[in-house]
């Protein structure tokens, strides 16, 4: 999502989030570390990497010093420089990223970072960024800065399906019409576990409607989405049926722009019918996966 998701009155929050997750993609994206290196803490400063793995001993001290993750961060962004996607870069970057629990106490802040989904390259190839991250900050005069960070952690737990072992499959012979917007007409599911989730919409943990346009709302219900399926070990290659209730029909072509990047091939089979929502709520979406 790149529009901001907490309000004008929660500045210490909208700090943060503009901090590490707008211009921390601004400058990974541009591979400009002058950007942010005023948000970092040296004096102590220590990052740990978990290297995708649940289990802890396993977890390594690799930034021990903030020059250190200054040269593996600007290393990474060279690299991802030289990929080229399907879409734009700051796009693919904050539609996986989701930033919604941020826990402060006085002068510091717990923040919990997830990235999920795939981002697509034009080689057909697919950027795997199912992970999360810890931050620690701490607040110095009128301005949050970062002292440490536990990074990717998994998200989804090693035992649950990968993209190689999916329980869903689109047909031979499959087809439909020319003008189908981003969905399967009809996909073989394998027998297995089901995960179903309830409607999600664009409200945060205390109940508040989160962003005024369809495509803002859009974003922040299909990052909830996530983690409800992140609960269960699945991701949205794991996802096969999503019932989408949509407030206005005529908003549906703008639905469709966001939706379309967060599935790969073949993407679920889709039913979409205009209804009244609660609150200012302009779209509500629903989903079934398979895990065997």
């Amino acid at each position: 999502m790149k529009k901001n998701p907490f309000p004008a009155s929660d500045l210490d929050r909208r700090y943060l989030w503009e901090m590490l997750v707008n211009r921390d993609i601004k400058a990974f994206v541009s591979q400009d570390w002058s950007m942010v290196q005023d948000d970092f803490i040296a004096e102590g400063f220590m990052g740990i990497d978990a290297g995708k793995q649940d289990n802890v001993d396993k977890w390594a001290l690799k930034y021990p010093s903030l020059e250190s993750y200054k040269t593996e961060w600007l290393s990474q962004a060279e690299e991802f420089a030289k990929m080229d996607l399907v879409e734009d870069k700051e796009d693919a970057f904050h539609r996986v990223t989701i930033l919604q629990d941020i826990e402060i106490q006085g002068n510091f802040a717990l923040l919990h970072k997830k990235f999920f989904g795939p981002m697509q390259k034009k080689d057909g190839g697919e950027i795997e960024t199912d992970w999360q991250t810890l931050y620690r900050c701490k607040k110095v005069g009128n301005e949050w800065k970062i002292v440490g960070f536990t990074g990717y952690m998994p998200l989804i737990p090693k035992s649950a399906d990968t993209a190689k072992d999916i329980g869903k499959f689109l047909p031979k012979n499959a087809s439909q019409h020319k003008t189908a917007g981003p969905y399967a007409p009809v996909l073989e599911v394998n027998p297995g576990k089901l995960v179903v989730i309830s409607g999600q919409a664009s409200i945060d943990r205390e109940g508040n409607v989160i962003g005024e346009t369809i495509e803002e709302q859009t974003a922040y219900t299909l990052d909830n989405c996530a983690l409800q399926l992140a609960t269960a070990g699945c991701t949205f290659q794991d996802v096969f049926k999503v019932n989408v209730y949509i407030k206005d029909l005529k908003e549906w072509p703008r639905f469709n722009t966001v939706y379309k990047n967060y599935f790969t091939e073949p993407k679920p089979v889709r039913t979409a019918v205009e209804s009244g929502l609660l609150m200012t709520l302009r779209v509500e979406v629903e989903m079934w996966a398979v895990k065997k």
